[in-house]
């Protein structure tokens, strides 16, 4: 598929009156392509039953269909047995599923790294208070490489559960997943991967990986709102503890007990969500047609040139490792001078750019460095070199606008400073104000704050 009918199959791409949007957010959210609104709204209309419950003709075949796409997601994500994968609505609660579902004992350990998403730290901090679970941190370096010994002296003093992410949403930089979960093996711990940067973008095989657990949210790899999946080695899966019990986890009741499901239906309880399963395979299917290879050779250009034509721009921060191959997805960035939410407006209202700024939901990584915020732009299959040399434009522009000033925070610099604590990421809209070139529509409402819960 070329570029261009790429993109006319994303019905958010195409022309409007206030101009071509250049999509640049899909670390949070991929776009929805025509084939997959398809795939969901034949659903409602053509066979809009309950699968597992009624035995007419809708009913089988949504049945028919949603297990077609177990075995599809088994398929694309490296799993040889399908019933590993379960479904849930996001990456958020699978990682819930996992942490809430071991048998814990006082004292186990969890290890993480300072760099991770919200959806697998909370999670951490609430059994640490609730069944007395210890945390170990190890602190990645900011130049993207992993530090193998410190991992090695965390494992050694004896760790439960491995949680790491995959890919980072903060900087695009992937670990080294094999030696991960070998080095973790090797310990007797269980390893839990955050996959939702890495899956939409390079082939996962998980099974290869010998990852126990593999969290995934279909929204970011072309599916609808709503949809994710836990992808389990099946003999961890069955250990776990579901987090939700009731109608279709179980294969009998009693006023005086129950007996559950087998996995993966146990943890599915109550009406599914058919249509964003269906359409979240419909997804995969989109992905494979237009070849993963394809995809990351497209972004990674797009970050070549945008790395390249700023390089020189002294006051352009770049965030993790220096190479565009190592983050191919994720260009993140900090502007000396701006907070990066009114760099975020600029960019929007005056160029069309859509980009996230903000703390990106790792509010720890942020803290740990004295970092307010950065500007984060992201590609993917749909990214063409009109996106590209847009964002450069405005972000040259946004520069000339907003002189340069003597300080040097944390908050403005985009890399850790000693002492003091960081600045909110909301900052003002003053520096939007004056640098905004003229704009062709009236500003829009933003009615939330991309300081950023999620």
């Amino acid at each position: 598929m070329s570029a261009r009918d790429v993109r006319a199959d994303f019905p958010a791409l195409h022309p409007r009156p206030d101009g071509v949007p250049h999509y640049l957010d899909s670390a949070c959210m991929s776009l929805v392509p025509r084939p997959v609104l398809e795939a969901m709204a034949r659903y409602y209309a053509e066979y809009p039953g309950c699968a597992g419950r009624s035995l007419h003709r809708f009913a089988e075949e949504v049945g028919t269909r949603y297990e077609a796409a177990r075995e599809r997601f088994a398929r694309f994500l490296g799993r040889a047995d399908p019933r590993g994968v379960v479904f849930l609505r996001n990456a958020t609660e699978a990682i819930n599923l996992v942490g809430q579902g071991l048998p814990w004992t006082r004292g186990d350990r969890v290890l993480i790294s300072d760099q991770e998403h919200n959806s697998n730290l909370v999670v951490w901090h609430r059994l640490a208070e609730e069944r007395g679970i210890r945390l170990e941190v190890v602190p990645l370096a900011d130049d993207g490489s992993f530090p193998s010994e410190e991992y090695e002296r965390r494992l050694a003093r004896g760790v439960r559960l491995v949680s790491l992410f995959h890919t980072s949403n903060v900087d695009g930089r992937t670990l080294p997943v094999r030696e991960i979960v070998e080095r973790a093996h090797d310990r007797g711990a269980l390893v839990l991967l955050d996959g939702c940067q890495a899956a939409p973008h390079r082939r996962v095989e998980a099974d290869r990986l010998d990852v126990d657990f593999y969290a995934v949210s279909a929204h970011k790899m072309l599916g609808p709102t709503g949809t994710g999946l836990l992808a389990a080695a099946p003999g961890p899966l069955a250990t776990l503890r579901p987090l939700v019990v009731g109608g279709e986890t179980v294969e009998w009741t009693t006023v005086d007990g129950y007996a559950l499901r087998p996995p993966p239906y146990r943890f599915e309880a109550g009406l599914q969500n058919y249509a964003g399963v269906i359409g979240a395979a419909a997804g995969l299917d989109y992905l494979d047609r237009v070849g993963l290879e394809t995809i990351e050779a497209t972004q990674r250009a797009a970050n070549e040139r945008v790395t390249r034509e700023l390089a020189d721009e002294p006051r352009v921060h770049l965030l993790g490792p220096s190479s565009p191959a190592d983050r191919s997805s994720i260009f993140a960035f900090a502007l000396d001078g701006v907070d990066s939410n009114d760099a975020a407006v600029f960019l929007d209202e005056g160029h069309e750019v859509l980009v996230r700024s903000g703390r990106h939901c790792a509010h720890s990584f942020y803290e740990r460095r004295r970092l307010a915020g950065n500007v984060r732009a992201s590609f993917y299959l749909y990214t063409d070199t009109a996106d590209a040399a847009a964002l450069i434009r405005g972000v040259r522009e946004l520069l000339e606008r907003v002189p340069a000033t003597t300080d040097t925070s944390a908050a403005t610099r985009g890399r850790a400073t000693r002492g003091g604590s960081a600045r909110p990421a909301a900052g003002s809209t003053r520096a939007a104000a004056r640098s905004a070139p003229p704009r062709r529509t009236a500003a829009r409402r933003r009615a939330g704050s991309a300081a950023g819960s999620g």
